[in-house]
Order: C-alpha cells, then structure tokens, then sequence
C-alpha cells in the first residue's frame, strides 16, 4: 500500500512524462488558481446559461462532494452508465458542451461574484492541501466508487470545463 501511495506522489510531480494535470500537484494547482483569479463578475460565457458569480458556486459542488459534505442519491441512470462516463470524463479529452447537470448543482439564483470566488479558491487550495487523504471513500453520486487519483481527474476536468466556458 506504502509503495503505491509514493508511485502516486511521484507521478504527481513530475508531469514532463505525461500532460495529466492533477489539483494534487502544486504547480498544477498553482495554475488552477491563476485561472479562477483571471476570472471577472463581468466575463460572459462562451456557452451556457450561468453567469460568472453562478458558475463560481456550481464549481463547488463536487469538490464538496469528494470531500464528503454534500451526500447525493446513487441514481438509476448512473448506475447503468456511470461507469462508461466516467472513463469518457476522466479521460484527457475537454469536455462538451451542454452536458447534464445534477440537478442540486444547479445554480441559478444570483450570487456575490467575491464571495464565491473565495469559496472555490479556498476548496482548491484544501483538495490540494490535504492530498489524497481529503477524499472520503463516499460512493459518487453517478460514477460510484472512485479512487482519489479518479476525484483528481474529475474534479481538474470538471473545473477546466467551466473556466474555459468563461474564457480562462
């Protein structure tokens, strides 16, 4: 187990080999945060129906999840095609646009852009900060049982996605 969890780190560090990003590693990290700064109230997005400040709140959802705060029902459709999304999802491929929601992620009240943006940019720096111990051994509300290098993979994806979408 002790051999595997320093194959983990090393990979983690050393991205020359490979152009996985990962929120484990700092310089990865360091350049998710630059993106979620870069971000202004007034930024449009390039497709979709949230506005900045509502994207910043959607953003954090999943990270909540990994970290088991937020609880989610396994879902009939995830249990039949979780599994396949996942490996599309988790793959290296950007994500397309207009894919479904869940639906408690939905974020379509408005929200204070500043106050969001603190919110994401102190969840980041947690996931990074705690490593892979942060991730709870929770099952995914759609994908089911992930492994910590499989929360990484989800959640980098998931906020490329969404910082793309708003042009950072």
């Amino acid at each position: 187990m002790e051999a595997a969890i320093d194959i983990s780190e090393e990979k983690h560090r050393d991205n020359s080999e490979t152009t996985v990003k990962s929120l484990f590693n700092p310089i990865d990290n360091a350049e998710m945060l630059a993106r979620i700064d870069r971000l202004t109230a007034e930024m449009k997005p390039q497709w979709g129906k949230m506005n900045a400040a509502q994207m910043l709140a959607h953003a954090q959802a999943p990270l909540k999840v990994a970290f088991g705060e937020s609880r989610l029902p396994r879902s009939l459709f995830g249990l039949l095609f979780g599994r396949i999304a996942k490996r599309k999802l988790s793959g290296s491929e950007p994500w397309q646009h207009g894919m479904p929601t869940e639906k408690s992620f939905v974020v379509s009240d408005e929200r204070d852009f500043e106050e969001e943006k603190k919110k994401l940019v102190s969840l980041v720096k947690r996931f990074a900060g705690s490593g892979q111990r942060v991730i709870v051994n929770n099952l995914h509300p759609f994908f089911g049982r992930l492994t910590a290098d499989e929360w990484d993979r989800l959640m980098w994806n998931h906020l490329d996605h969404h910082l793309t979408q708003f042009g950072s």
